[in-house]
């Protein structure tokens, strides 16, 4: 039996900011289905990590934020799409990610339209601390 897969905000928003830095290929092949295949074990991810990956590459697909190829052993992005790109814009801040992580452990929500609404509203209150001016 694998370990549970939860999903992880701090890996998607990772994720998503390797993918605009230009990461565009993701191996997902496990150590244990590499020695089944043949492959040097020490070429592929261990097993729990290679299921996280690919789980996580799931759910951004899933979510409509990047646009993907699936391969025999990982996946091709295609692109980030205009959600993703809006989404990732929200949560790129430091600042911004750090409260928005502290609000959602507040509130015991991690939906992410809840995320992106409450990264939303932090992202705005940080622009207006930094500029000194309100924001509506």
């Amino acid at each position: 039996m694998g370990r549970p897969l939860k999903r992880d905000m701090d890996f998607i928003r990772t994720l998503l900011l390797d993918i605009e830095d230009g990461r565009r290929v993701f191996d997902t092949i496990g150590d244990d289905v590499a020695a089944a295949l043949g492959v040097d074990p020490a070429e592929a991810l261990p097993a729990d990590e290679a299921d996280r990956l690919d789980y996580h590459l799931g759910l951004l697909d899933d979510a409509g934020f990047v646009e993907f190829h699936r391969t025999g052993g990982g996946w091709l992005v295609d692109r980030i799409t205009w959600n993703g790109h809006e989404f990732l814009d929200t949560i790129r801040d430091p600042e911004v990610w750090k409260r928005t992580k502290a609000g959602m452990s507040k509130a015991g929500n991690a939906s992410v339209s809840f995320v992106w609404e409450l990264a939303k509203a932090y992202g705005k209150h940080v622009a207006s601390e930094r500029l000194g001016i309100a924001l509506g």
